[in-house]
């Protein structure tokens, strides 16, 4: 294993979303993976498109947004480092739920999600693992939003 890639294999091991995943994971893992970077204000992606990736985020902020009018959004969540973005890769019909802003200078490692999903076809334990790992991050997301709409509506009584 060359420096780059041990390098690339630390920062995946370091990362909240792998831990303690196997060594033999990680391995395949980091052969998925490159480092990526964003200015702040790039558009990572767009609601409605194609889900065909994910990131690890390792500084920076991303805002995801949610069309509320053809011309408006709204804004979801602020994404920090030791957070995952984009889950809408692993689940059909494959399409983004949000938009994601960089708000500021990001480094991420990014990931093909058809990819893994394909090695997720051939190693179910693989697959088993990153579906309980998101899996946890979409309940977050969805509390989060409970509680949200919670206090919108308390407040608007």
């Amino acid at each position: 294993m060359n420096a780059e890639t041990q390098n690339l294999a630390n920062h995946l091991r370091a990362h909240p979303f792998f831990k303690d995943l196997s060594e033999a994971h990680l391995a395949m893992l980091t052969e998925c993976a490159m480092p990526t970077s964003f200015a702040a204000g790039d558009k990572i992606f767009t609601e409605g498109e194609v889900a065909n990736r994910f990131y690890l985020i390792e500084s920076g902020e991303v805002v995801l947004t949610a069309e509320t009018t053809p011309h408006e959004h709204t804004d979801v969540q602020v994404l920090k480092a030791g957070d995952v973005l984009g889950w809408s890769w692993l689940f059909p019909p494959y399409y983004w739920n949000f938009s994601a802003v960089a708000s500021t200078p990001i480094e991420a490692i990014f990931f093909y999600g058809t990819r893994l999903r394909e090695q997720c076809e051939q190693d179910p334990a693989l697959g088993y693992e990153l579906l309980k790992r998101v899996s946890k991050i979409v309940i977050g997301r969805l509390q989060k939003t409970r509680q949200e709409l919670l206090k919108s509506k308390s407040k608007n009584q």
